[in-house]
Parts: C-alpha cells; structure tokens; sequence
C-alpha cells in the first residue's frame, strides 16, 4: 500500500518562496507523482506532474514559471519549489502518487489507485 506524506508548508509573503517535499512510501517503479491544490470553495487542482523519470511534466497556466516539480527517487521524495508565490496561490497543497494520466497537457488522478497525502497549507499573504 503506497503512502505519502507532505511538509514544507507555511506563511509566507507575496513574492516569497517555499518548498514542499513529499515522501511516499512503497511506490512501484515508474509511478508518476504530483502535487495538487486546494483553496476554500474551490476545486481541486494538479499544480505539477512529473513522470517516474522526470521527462514528462505538467504545469497549468497559473503557476508555470514560477512553480518547479521535482524527484529524487533513491530517496523516495518528490519535491515542489515554489517562487513568487501570490495570494491566490493560499491553499491546502497535496501530494499525489500513481496517476491516471500525465502528458504535457494534462495531468489526472485515478479514482482507485492514486494516494493522497493528508495537505499542507500554503498562505500567502499580501
């Protein structure tokens, strides 16, 4: 059973920055990994994908250019850095393991396979 983990979040100012790590416990090889977000009232969304080897990775429009994905599988971490952060990148951040699909385009989670981490809040203030 594959397990994650996040930490890394906090208080930060606009124009700071962060970094959040994911450990993930018992992932097959070749997993894809991601990070995901959460405002109040808001739907979830994928923020950063990346494949098994880090060839393959996903940004949406918001945070591309500031936001970097990032895996160092010997020791089973997944990590987001963040730069330039804004006020409405205030969420609850999750980190995802085992994804449904990952293309440069699009990044999903599957209903019965991905494990989530429990969050970490991101607050960005003004």
């Amino acid at each position: 059973q594959v397990q994650v983990e996040e930490s890394g979040g906090g208080l930060v100012q606009a124009g700071g920055s962060l970094r959040l790590s994911c450990t993930a416990s018992g992932l097959p090889f070749g997993k894809a990994m991601a990070w995901f977000r959460q405002a109040p009232g808001g739907e979830r969304e994928a923020v950063a994908c990346i494949d098994w080897h880090g060839y393959t990775t996903y940004y949406p429009n918001s945070v591309k250019g500031r936001f970097t994905v990032s895996r160092d599988n010997a020791k089973n971490t997944m990590y987001l850095q963040m730069n330039s952060l804004k006020p409405e990148d205030t969420a609850t951040y999750y980190c995802a393991a085992d994804l449904a699909i990952l293309t440069m385009f699009v990044c999903q989670a599957s209903q019965d396979r991905t494990a989530w981490g429990q969050g970490t809040q991101v607050t960005v203030s003004l």
